[in-house]
């Protein structure tokens, strides 16, 4: 009796566990539209055939109801090269379904070009992919499932066929011995497309960077986990010139920039942008805007980010061509062992007029950065800053006459590693102007060699504000905490310095400066 007991309870449970997973695939998946399963079309669950026809006959047949479809990706491996979407097709990939990348080079193709404006710098952009999209409404790509790009066999096909004559790279990298980004495909190529939803994916291992959405508008992306590590020039996201974009809960791994906003096109903005409850790993900046910075970044909110294990800044805003960025609020900011805290750049590397960075607010972070490379264990590594240096400071820095403008540092804790030595690079506060100005080059934490602060160099800049600011130390550090060079209108109020013996705020060329609270303890550590 009691062994008839236990086969009804287990059959009894089976049937419940059952009818839960079926209810739970009706609750993920939209009832409202028909489903296509590309094992119909034909596709084969053995991760060696190719199925690009079939996967796309899939789509092309959701695409053709009224109201779209939903192409299935079921259990097992599915070999592809680029695949198309379709206006009002979602692709729904399963459990333990893996959408793979084709190694050959030959099986993938760009995006559309139709309607893109002109861009000053086409050859810094591919818009090789796995997963196209261009000019397309609603469109979801879900689920538990894997895409898992192959990216490091398939760049390493690319570099051979260069070196063998049969498919030349005219921009190909012979100082790092790899083909430029223009040839290596990306997981995603998505331009001018509307309300689209990426969200549960596991996606993974491009030969060039992840997910990139050019001139998209209502694009979310939420609970991803991206892990970009396959070749170098891995970005995890790039959003150029987007509008009203949500990513959340997403976690990101990346041999390149974590989280990139990107501005290509003069006249079009990143506007709109909501980024929060991500964790970012980078072997390079965790969350950066630009380089590319030709229209430029408004309205953009960041908060509630855990970074970690990062080779430069956790924080990187930038305008170097001529691009328009303000009204920037980012909060609520945890990073350790980060190279870098805060990196923000007003320069101008064509010559025609500066852009502007203006209405900035970075408040509750905390950042703790290591003397050694956070990336040492990395299996890809940023590339290793070619001169002797001191831990680098935080910057914020112009270029002369044109300042940046309206920054608000509040509520931030920075722990630095100290440990500098006048033996291994030295720069006196009597020669402050050595620092170069450096306005055309390509922006970066370390652009400007040895700096003579060690917590915030700051220059060309006006309507500056730090409250609520600790800077600490590990170990002891010969320069000062702060220097403001060419600075108007600077507001410290509670400011907390480890005790030194030496000033810790120098103010040269700087105008109309205001303490706050602990005012004369801030007076004596100039």
């Amino acid at each position: 009796m009691n062994n008839y007991k236990k086969v009804f309870c287990y059959i009894f449970s089976l049937l419940t566990s059952l009818s839960t997973m079926a209810n739970d695939r009706e609750n993920i998946i939209n009832p409202a539209k028909r489903e296509f399963n590309i094992i119909k079309y034909g596709a084969v669950a053995d991760g060696k055939t190719l199925n690009t026809i079939a996967i796309q006959k899939a789509i092309d047949a959701a695409n053709k109801l009224k109201l779209g479809g939903t192409v299935i990706f079921p259990k097992g491996k599915f070999l592809t090269g680029s695949i198309e979407l379709k206006s009002n097709v979602d692709l729904f990939i399963g459990y333990e379904a893996v959408l793979l990348g084709s190694t050959d080079p030959k099986d993938y193709k760009s995006v559309s070009s139709e309607g893109r404006p002109n861009s000053p710098k086409k050859d810094d952009n591919t818009h090789l992919g796995l997963i196209l999209a261009h000019n397309l409404t609603n469109i979801t790509l879900y689920g538990p499932g894997k895409i898992d790009g192959q990216g490091r066999e398939l760049a390493l096909n690319i570099d051979s066929l260069h070196h063998t004559g049969i498919k030349i790279d005219p921009n190909y990298s012979y100082q790092n011995m790899r083909p430029s980004e223009t040839v290596r495909p990306k997981l995603f190529s998505f331009s001018l497309c509307k309300s689209v939803k990426i969200e549960g994916l596991d996606i993974s291992s491009s030969a060039g960077w992840g997910l990139s959405f050019e001139l998209c508008d209502r694009l979310t992306i939420n609970k991803i986990k991206l892990t970009n590590r396959a070749y170098w020039n891995n970005d995890g996201m790039d959003i150029t010139d987007c509008t009203n974009v949500t990513i959340t809960n997403c976690d990101v791994n990346a041999a390149d920039d974590g989280i990139c906003l990107k501005s290509y096109y003069p006249g079009y903005f990143n506007d709109k942008i909501y980024i929060a409850n991500c964790t970012i790993r980078s072997s390079a900046s965790a969350i950066k805007f630009g380089t590319a910075s030709y229209g430029g970044f408004k309205n953009v909110t960041i908060e509630n980010i855990d970074i970690f294990d990062t080779f430069r800044s956790a924080i990187a805003i930038e305008s170097v061509d001529g691009g328009i960025i303000e009204n920037i609020k980012v909060q609520n900011i945890t990073a350790k062992n980060t190279g870098n805290s805060i990196f923000i750049r007003l320069g101008n590397r064509s010559g025609d007029k500066p852009g502007l960075i203006k209405n900035v607010l970075i408040k509750d972070m905390k950042v703790q950065i290591p003397f050694g490379r956070p990336d040492i264990d990395y299996d890809l590594r940023g590339p290793e800053v070619p001169y002797f240096h001191n831990p680098f400071p935080a910057s914020i820095v112009g270029i002369p006459g044109y300042a940046i403008e309206n920054v608000v540092i509040e509520n931030v804790e920075i722990t630095y590693p100290g440990r500098s030595s006048k033996g291994m690079a030295y720069l006196p506060l009597s020669r402050l102007q050595q620092v170069p100005e450096k306005v055309k080059n390509y922006p970066e934490f370390d652009m400007f060699g040895e700096l003579p602060a060690w917590g915030f160099y700051v220059r060309h800049a006006k309507g500056l504000q730090f409250k609520n600011i600790s800077l600490k130390l590990d170990h002891d550090d010969f320069r000062p905490a702060y220097v403001f060079d060419d600075v108007t209108d600077l507001k410290m109020d509670n400011i907390s310095l480890p005790e030194v013996n030496h000033k810790q705020i120098i103010l040269n060329k700087t105008t109309t400066v205001q303490f706050g609270a602990n005012a004369e303890a801030v007076k004596q550590a100039q």
